[in-house]
């Protein structure tokens, strides 16, 4: 099942725990070939605390054989290893945040999980990166593609394409 995860980190060495979650994330079980990695891209903090430093941000897309939760739970399991509390406020500054933006074309809602994410249309952090990789995607629920979402958002939030060189694996 095609499958995205958008990554974000804004503590510490922000490309290394980019770096450290791509590969957890791609050496999953179930993860599978094609896997699409946009260019990692800077954001500023969308209502975190006053001083909080900028996010890196990218998306990964890949196939998945298995099922959304027991991918979310990995996923967790993953920001734990990487440092993030499980019980992080939400908005706050975090060594890695990853969040499942879509799982094929599911539309979950339950208290656990709700696909597609339910803000990623507000959001250019993620609209910016997925729009390199899938610009035609239409997601669950919406009828825009990712690139018309991505056009009718304002221009105010500064999202910066830094590079397409993740450097060393």
């Amino acid at each position: 099942m095609k499958t995205a995860v958008a990554l974000g980190s804004n503590l510490g060495d922000r490309i290394a725990n980019l770096r450290a979650a791509r590969r957890a994330i791609v050496d999953l079980a179930g993860v599978a070939p094609p896997i699409l990695c946009s260019a990692i891209y800077e954001t500023d903090p969308v209502n975190c605390k006053p001083g909080a430093q900028k996010f890196l941000n990218a998306v990964l897309e890949f196939d998945y054989e298995g099922g959304p939760a027991e991918l979310l739970a990995k996923l967790r399991r993953i920001e734990e290893s990487l440092g993030r509390a499980r019980n992080h406020e939400r908005n706050r500054s975090r060594p890695i945040d990853l969040d499942l933006l879509y799982f094929g074309d599911r539309k979950i809602d339950n208290e656990e999980l709700r696909l597609p994410h339910p803000r990623i249309q507000l959001r250019r952090f993620v609209l910016a990166p997925l729009a390199e990789i899938r610009p035609d995607l239409t997601l669950p629920g919406q009828t825009k593609t990712v690139r018309e979402l991505l056009a009718q958002l304002d221009e105010s939030a500064k999202v910066i394409r830094l590079s397409d060189d993740w450097g060393s694996q």
